[in-house]
């Protein structure tokens, strides 16, 4: 893992940097789980989402997130799991079912919503029902862009939000 999340600071918000490195193009052929699981194998993000992908699998909502409807997901690395719920990809069973699909679906809002939507929104809603205070909990969290899959949007961020 790489020593921190800050370590995996593509440029930030809407940079050309994080696009660049990691777009797939409008055309992805890879849904948005074969997304996460593609970018944990390698690149920058190699071994960043191991928790995360626990997580959704533990939730069952792996199927939800490789379906046709178009979503986008604010994927938190490893050390935001860590560090805001103690927990690795080992404990994830460790966290009461409801109350991991309560958080994760907090990070996850319909519809492909690019940086330059998410910037300029003041809330945005998500699929558990709650809606994201874009500045006050998410623009200093987001740490790549624009990140494509057949069925939506990634944007890595360094928190794990809470509900």
């Amino acid at each position: 893992m790489i020593g921190g999340a800050s370590a995996v600071l593509l440029g930030g918000v809407g940079t050309a940097s994080a696009r660049r490195g990691l777009r797939q193009g409008a055309s992805a052929e890879k849904n948005i789980v074969k997304t996460a699981i593609e970018l944990n194998t390698s690149g920058p993000y190699a071994g960043q989402f191991d928790t995360l992908i626990a997580a959704v699998v533990e939730a069952g909502l792996d199927d939800a997130l490789s379906g046709r409807r178009q979503l986008s997901v604010f994927a938190p690395v490893d050390d935001a799991f860590e560090t805001v719920l103690g927990i690795g990809p080992g404990d994830v069973g460790d966290v009461d079912d409801e109350e991991l699909v309560r958080v994760l679906t907090y990070h996850v809002t319909p519809g492909r919503r690019y940086a330059n939507s998410v910037v300029n929104a003041p809330r945005i809603p998500t699929l558990n029902g709650a809606r994201i205070d874009v500045e006050a909990e998410l623009l200093e969290n987001i740490v790549a862009t624009d990140i494509e899959a057949s069925n939506g949007v990634i944007h890595a961020i360094d928190t794990v939000l809470l509900p």
